[in-house]
C-alpha cells in the first residue's frame, strides 16, 4: 500500500477559486433595496444599464414624499446645497414611488436642472 506523506492542495485551491468567482459574480446582481420604493409600471421603457466607470448618484422620493440622498432624508433646501457640489457630468438615478406626489417629483427635477445636472435617469418597472 502506498503511503501519502503530503496532500496536494492545488486542486482544492482551484476549486475554491472557481467557487469564489461564482459567488462574487452572482452577488453583484443581488440588490438590497432598503427604501421599499414601488416604481411606476411602464410598457415602453429601456433596460437601465448603470455606467461602469462612475457610480450614479441615487436620489429617491418615497411614498411619504421624503427626498432621500445618500440614504439620508433631505429637505429640498438641503438637497439643493448638496447638489451644488456635484460634478455636472455625474450620472444621477431618480427613483420615485408611484404613490409620491407629482409636485415633489417636479421640485426635485427642477433642483437638478437648476444645477445643470442633466445626466438624469428616471427608473420605472416594466409591466
Amino acid at each position: 500500500m502506498k503511503r501519502f506523506d503530503n496532500i496536494n492542495v492545488i486542486p482544492l485551491i482551484d476549486v475554491m477559486l472557481v467557487l469564489l468567482a461564482i459567488v462574487l459574480t452572482t452577488a453583484s446582481f443581488i440588490v438590497q433595496d432598503k427604501l421599499n420604493i414601488e416604481l411606476p409600471k411602464t410598457e415602453n421603457t429601456e433596460t437601465y444599464q448603470p455606467p461602469k466607470d462612475v457610480d450614479p448618484l441615487l436620489v429617491a422620493i418615497t411614498a411619504q414624499n421624503e427626498v432621500i440622498l445618500k440614504e439620508e432624508i433631505q429637505s429640498l433646501s438641503a438637497l439643493e446645497k448638496q447638489l451644488q457640489n456635484v460634478n455636472k457630468e455625474q450620472p444621477i438615478t431618480l427613483k420615485v414611488d408611484q404613490e409620491a406626489d407629482f409636485g415633489t417629483f417636479v421640485q426635485v427635477v427642477d433642483l437638478l436642472k437648476g444645477q445643470a445636472l442633466n445626466n438624469l435617469t428616471i427608473l420605472t418597472e416594466k409591466k
